[in-house]
């Protein structure tokens, strides 16, 4: 079967065409709607992606979509008018992820209507969180309306994940981060929550911070919904707190001191929550790195991880430097690992599963 794959971010889309698991080929569009790119609209994009499947004389059997948020929605479906609503009812909570591949499904329902399409969520690697780990400490009537954890970046996290048994815990460390507790297969808690807003310091997002600053912002800081959403989701996290940069490794070289600071809070977040997972856990057996700062960053993992000693881990410091699959040492009681996540592969291997 081929599947063509479409990953669509805020300002890209990755498509790939897989024979089975097999990848035929692979090509990104990226910047969109920036002064430098290429397209102003991912709906542009997409037709220059049609354009090159027809040079190619591709065949397609079916179209995969990765969307961020599908709410309550808690397998891969094939995406009918009833799924599309249900995503456009959700799709505030993630809308620098959700809007663009809501119009890129629906265009691409123009672009391809003799495929079958279907949609493979990111939340729902997340259906089998315990109520006392996705309900918040709100009256409960909330909940019954939808308001609780729903945990994103669940494709990843599953991905790296898949093939340990026992008590682990991945860490995805990128522009975005999250942090899941899993046991034998299976997601007990992870670290984004209602939004992805929620949980560790990111590249441009605050991470959890008390609620009650916000109505404090708004009365003493005059600031509107609207510019407290800009300021938590594009104007925090590394950049806000170095004033420099929203990507590590430039904060990791410069020696500011705000800078440092900024590198500083975003090891001790990632160091609580996993000691946090470790106890949610009551053990832990793998430990694992996985995105772009996990795959790459040696010295972020080192700093982390000279956190940790105290649950027995050890760890080669030249097996670290060259990003090695497993870099703890053989009398390590952790096994840490560095996998690269590989969310297209798992979108394929999720529609495989059901259309067999």
């Amino acid at each position: 079967m081929n599947i063509l794959v479409l990953n669509v971010g805020s300002s890209s889309i990755k498509y790939t065409l897989f024979k089975n698991t097999k990848i035929l080929f692979s090509n990104l569009i990226e910047r969109i709607g920036e002064k430098k790119g290429k397209f102003k609209t991912h709906s542009l994009a997409l037709k220059e992606i049609k354009t090159q499947l027809t040079l190619k004389n591709a065949n397609i059997d079916v179209i995969g979509h990765r969307v961020v948020h599908g709410g309550k929605i808690k397998k891969p479906s094939k995406i009918t008018n009833n799924i599309i609503k249900k995503l456009k009812k959700v799709a505030e909570l993630a809308p620098l992820h959700e809007i663009p591949e809501i119009k890129v499904i629906e265009l691409s329902h123009k672009l391809f209507p003799k495929q079958k399409q279907y949609a493979v969520f990111d939340t729902a690697f997340y259906h089998t969180l315990p109520n006392k780990a996705k309900i918040y400490g709100i009256p409960y009537k909330f909940f019954r309306a939808g308001i609780q954890k729903f945990g994103f970046h669940g494709l990843s996290h599953k991905y790296v994940s898949q093939k340990l048994k026992g008590k682990t815990i991945t860490c995805h460390l990128g522009s975005g981060c999250s942090i899941t507790a899993i046991k034998n297969k299976k997601a007990i808690d992870t670290s984004m929550g209602f939004t992805p807003l929620e949980g560790l310091v990111m590249g441009t997002r605050s991470g959890s911070l008390d609620p009650a600053i916000i109505p404090y912002l708004i009365k003493h800081q005059k600031l509107s919904l609207k510019q407290i959403d800009q300021l938590l989701n594009r104007k925090s996290g590394l950049l806000g707190i170095s004033g420099i940069s929203n990507d590590l490794r430039d904060l990791l070289k410069n020696k500011n001191p705000r800078a440092k600071l900024a590198v500083e809070i975003f090891i001790y977040k990632i160091t609580q929550y996993i000691g946090s997972y470790t106890a949610t856990l009551n053990g832990l057996d793998n430990l694992v790195f996985t995105a772009g700062i996990g795959e790459n960053s040696h010295m972020v993992r080192e700093k982390i991880l000279n956190n940790l000693s105290y649950l027995g881990i050890k760890i080669d410091k030249n097996k670290n430097k060259t990003n090695a699959k497993i870099i703890s040492t053989k009398n390590s009681k952790v096994k840490v690992m560095v996998t690269k996540t590989n969310e297209t592969l798992m979108i394929a291997k999720e529609i495989l599963k059901i259309t067999k």
